[in-house]
């Protein structure tokens, strides 16, 4: 019987197991924590009932996976739910820059910049699907769909602050900035655009669901359709070192590259363990969940019921946020992301009190409370916001990283999303999967298609490691003991 091994129970590491299992493979995830899930699992917080999600929140990757798509894991209690708007993005005066899951409605509501964003998304969202074919998995091979690829690719290149120029109004320069803001780097750099256009071309094609019941339900389904398949989920099991590995045919780390070289050792051919320890991570998140009575009263009318609402004023304003926290420094008014899944799910509230779950992008490593700079972020956009607040959740970038391990610094992309590590993922090779070692993959969100709760990395490292497994003339258990 062929095994497997899966450190890591995250939803890579978890889809990955759930692709090795489905070929026969005997698999076994390996979880550090005492629970799956990794930045994809929710609980109660704050006031009994109240349901928050721990870091990952709105899926626009995760319910067009093809990967996913085809589990069907709605036999397993998972279902999507949308809001009514994608997301809001406010300015002072009250205006906003309002995203829709309709290109055409986005559009109308952007005035003089609605024929440029058609030109921007119209098109590639309704081609999404097929785009999607060659941008989740390793940007250098040969693509199934060139012409759709290009038509997608060639914007992304490009600085995110050439591609906010094309927009005449604050509203659409603003609303396109929050999003490519999610790479967590200066705007200024190139590809910078690369991360935004994509999350909004796949919102375009599918919105921005929450999952029904919070983001652990997509784990917990993965989960339970693992164990239908006979695979072995172990909890509490910390691998530190080689060691601690059983000897199995394939070995798949949903971790950091930096954990990998550490659990391996001298294990690793020298480049890749070189590489693995230079690994890059970004800036980090510092996490406020709270409880808040009544909801939160938006100047804006839409951003009441939006699912997501970016915070950070202007283009501009944001821009400058990035580069401070990009050069270590904290800027007094930082970027937020405001969520409110529960418009979405109402079954997260309790009666009036709903669970609203932020974050702001702080310094790599920052030992500060950023707890009242979002909540001045909220209060400039909602006034009377701080008196509706009955509790709060704090998770700072230490404590982060002490939830996952792969968030090295607060960092929940999992690596600094510049050009090489966007292109190539931990180390320069057209096989990122690989870690140099047979029988031996990496998954974490450090590889492509990098961080969504969609499992892509993960069934592709699985892909490889199957094709690698047919390829060898014996069969040969992985042992590095």
């Amino acid at each position: 019987m062929t095994t497997a091994t899966v450190v890591g129970g995250g939803p890579n590491g978890l889809a990955a197991a759930v692709a090795l299992a489905r070929a026969g493979v005997e698999t076994t995830v390996l979880e550090a924590a005492d629970e799956v899930g990794g930045g994809a699992r929710s609980s109660e917080a704050i006031v009994p009932g109240l349901l928050h999600d721990h870091c990952s929140a709105f899926h626009p990757m995760a319910v067009g996976s093809a990967f996913l798509g085809e589990l069907g894991l709605d036999r397993y209690g998972l279902s999507w739910a949308w809001p009514e708007i994608d997301c809001v993005h406010p300015l002072d005066g009250g205006g906003a820059g309002v995203l829709h899951r309709s290109v055409g409605r986005t559009a109308a509501g952007l005035g003089p910049d609605g024929l440029t964003w058609r030109r921007l998304f119209e098109r590639t969202s309704t081609r999404f699907d097929a785009l999607a074919e060659d941008i989740m998995g390793p940007l250098l091979r040969i693509p199934d769909h060139p012409l759709t690829l290009a038509r997608f690719g060639v914007p992304t290149l490009l600085p995110a602050s050439v591609l906010a120029r094309l927009f005449r109004t604050e509203e659409a320069r603003s609303l396109f900035g929050g999003v490519a803001a999610h790479a967590f780097r200066p705007l200024h750099l190139p590809m910078t655009s690369a991360i935004g256009l994509g999350i909004l071309t796949a919102g375009h094609r599918h919105g921005w669901p929450v999952a029904a019941g919070g983001s652990g339900a997509i784990t917990t389904a993965l989960a339970a359709l693992l164990v239908d398949l006979g695979g072995k989920i172990e909890t509490g099991v910390p691998v530190r070192a080689a060691s601690d590995l059983p000897t199995t045919d394939i070995t798949i780390f949903d971790l950091a590259p930096g954990a990998v070289a550490d659990i391996l050792g001298d294990r690793l051919p020298r480049h890749v363990a070189r590489a693995y320890r230079r690994y890059r991570h970004g800036p980090g998140a510092f996490k406020v969940d709270f409880a808040v009575q009544g909801g939160v009263p938006w100047t804006n009318p839409a951003a009441a019921r939006a699912g997501t609402v970016h915070l950070g004023g202007t283009y501009a304003e944001v821009a400058a946020a990035e580069r401070e926290i990009h050069a270590g420094r904290m800027p007094e008014r930082p970027f937020v992301l405001v969520g409110q899944q529960y418009l979405a799910d109402p079954g997260r509230s309790v009666g009036d009190v709903h669970p609203v779950w932020s974050y702001a992008h702080v310094p790599h490593g920052y030992t500060g409370d950023a707890s009242e700079a979002i909540i001045a972020q909220i209060e400039r956009f909602a006034p009377g916001f701080r008196d509706r607040i009955i509790g709060t959740a704090v998770r700072s970038t230490t404590q982060m990283e002490s939830y996952n391990a792969n968030y090295v610094g607060g960092d929940i992309v999992t690596g600094a999303k510049d050009i090489r590590q966007l292109v190539f993922g931990p180390r320069i090779t057209l096989s990122p999967y690989r870690v140099g070692v047979p029988g031996m993959f990496l998954c974490s969100a450090a590889t492509p298609p990098g961080p969504g709760a969609h499992g892509a990395a993960g069934a592709n490292a699985a892909a490889l490691a199957l094709r690698d497994l047919e390829r060898r003339p014996s069969r040969h258990a992985t042992s590095i003991h």
